[in-house]
């Protein structure tokens, strides 16, 4: 299985890391820091982030986090929209 299950989903729209693992927290931590305005990454967040990750790493995720920025204040710059192949499952 890869991706999201509905529930990590849910999760992250509520902003709950706490139900991710501390590598994958420390990510998701990265990503809110990097999509901000202006950047800031915390010297306590880096150190959490050199916990789990090589400087190596560390430089391709930050790369992948930019690039995903950069896509994204693009289609708000020309109003691309979601092409929702995203649906939530009901509920069981």
């Amino acid at each position: 299985m890869s991706g999201l299950s509905d529930d990590e989903i849910s999760a992250l729209l509520a902003g709950d890391f706490e139900k991710f693992p501390p590598q994958e927290q420390a990510l998701l931590h990265l990503a809110d820091a990097l999509a901000g305005a202006p950047v800031n990454v915390s010297e306590e967040l880096y150190g959490e982030l050199r916990r789990h990750f090589s400087e190596e790493q560390l430089i391709e995720l930050a790369a992948d986090a930019a690039q995903e920025n950069f896509r994204a204040r693009w289609n708000r710059v020309f109003d691309v929209g979601s092409d929702e192949l995203y649906c939530a499952l009901p509920q069981k």
